[in-house]
């Protein structure tokens, strides 16, 4: 099995490059830097959607790690058993299981209307969509991938370990805090990237709410609250439009980097893993 997944990998891989070669050849390294999207003169440049693409991720990670967390403790430890527990437990699991074109309509119709006043009240232009909307509706997304890990982790802490804290008189939350967080770091993290790769790929519900522009902001406030584009939404935006080779070719050099980059935050990510559990 693991030599078939890594066949695959290698399959996927091998594709992209292949067609990403006349790209590759015609615009250089300069791709990823270069901060102008023009199809029309055929003028390429990555760096927009890859700063998008990191921004709405990393936003949607900071906003959902504190619910992920507050739930996996809430359902792990202080509620682990009965009815409500098992509600609680299935409802994070249906959130995962929604489309994100649902999640989408959502934003639209609920989440933008919102953002639009919030947006009146500090002085930004009340688009409604943006990176903040998207990065919203990704968080909701990413929420129940590191609960539904962590709970399962929390509920896998020896009970000696627990009880052995309680009876030096330890507190409930100092239970928590000195030993069920530090005996599951290790795979609270993984959670953590688990939401992290999801983010990273999401395609409709940030295509539908980010606006799709790949004009870069200057100001703080334009980064966050105006519109912009991901390396995922401007393909599905814009691939069924690719006319002619060089732009089809620039579209899945896109696909590569999106790929490359979620491979080395994978990377970086079981690298920090190991050294938490070596230590």
């Amino acid at each position: 099995m693991s030599i078939l997944l890594l066949v695959i990998i290698v399959g996927v891989l091998a594709t992209l490059i292949t067609e990403s070669m006349p790209s590759i050849k015609s615009l250089g390294i300069g791709y990823l830097w270069g901060k102008v999207w023009d199809p029309i003169q055929n003028i390429y440049g990555a760096y927009p959607f890859l700063i998008g693409t990191l921004l709405t991720s990393f936003i949607a990670l900071i906003i959902s790690v504190p619910f992920s967390y507050a739930i996996a403790i809430y359902l792990g430890e202080y509620n682990p058993k009965g009815w409500l527990s098992d509600t609680l437990k299935n409802a994070v699991e249906l959130i995962a299981a929604v489309p994100s074109i649902i999640y989408g309509f959502w934003g639209i119709f609920v989440l933008v209307p919102l953002v639009r006043t919030l947006e009146m009240k500090i002085g930004v232009l009340p688009l409604g969509v943006g990176v903040f909307s998207a990065s919203l509706v990704l968080a909701v997304m990413i929420i129940p991938y590191g609960a539904s890990l962590g709970i399962t982790l929390i509920r896998m802490v020896p009970s000696p370990l627990k009880e052995g804290a309680y009876a030096l008189g330890a507190t409930r939350f100092e239970v928590i805090r000195n030993v069920i967080m530090p005996y599951t770091r290790t795979g609270l993290f993984a959670g953590v990237l688990l939401s992290l790769g999801r983010a990273l790929g999401e395609t409709m519900a940030v295509t539908m709410l980010i606006g799709n522009s790949s004009a870069i902001a200057s100001t703080f406030k334009e980064v966050l609250f105006g519109p912009g584009n991901t390396m995922a939404s401007v393909i599905a935006n814009e691939f069924a439009e690719a006319d002619h080779t060089l732009y089809l070719s620039a579209l899945i050099e896109l696909g590569l980097a999106l790929f490359l980059v979620t491979v080395v935050i994978n990377l970086i990510g079981k690298r920090i893993i190991t050294r938490f559990t070596n230590n």
